[in-house]
């Protein structure tokens, strides 16, 4: 074996190596946030909470806009708000742009149903980081937004 192919190896097994861990990274986000959508309401699939966590983060917004974002069919978005709205977490009042048009936001009690959702979320992700100081910190951020392009 050359150098040049020996080279190629080692950058093959970086690069798996590297998948192997974004997998986990992935595979442990979705687990959280599936416990993070049962400990917000067990009575509801994960992707309601999906929807709510957007709300939380992004404010009121039609239900075609919240579906366009988080890339879920119109219908289901309007079958899991349907779901929502009874629970007293999601509400619906006319656009203050456009009377015709219809925003949904989270209610009280839909906020604070998430905050305490994602404190127990974030605490396993800050768990995991408290031992790191602040350099090390610093260092995975940076390289996290150059991964992901920002």
């Amino acid at each position: 074996m050359n150098i040049n192919q020996s080279k190629l190896d080692s950058r093959e097994q970086l690069e798996l190596a590297l998948g192997e861990q974004l997998n986990a990274l992935i595979s442990a986000a979705h687990a959280l946030n599936v416990k993070a959508a049962a400990r917000f309401d067990s009575s509801l699939q994960p992707a309601a909470f999906h929807i709510v966590r957007w709300l939380y983060s992004y404010g009121p917004a039609s239900a075609a806009a919240i579906a366009e974002a988080t890339a879920m069919d119109r219908s289901a978005v309007s079958r899991l708000i349907k779901q929502l709205e009874p629970l007293g977490y999601v509400s619906r009042e006319a656009s203050p742009d456009d009377g015709r048009a219809i925003l949904l936001s989270l209610t009280e009690q839909g906020q604070q149903q998430t905050i305490a959702a994602l404190n127990e979320k974030g605490s396993v992700f800050f768990g995991r980081t408290a031992v790191w100081n602040d350099d090390e910190l610093h260092q995975f951020i940076h390289m996290l937004k150059q991964f992901n392009g920002l």
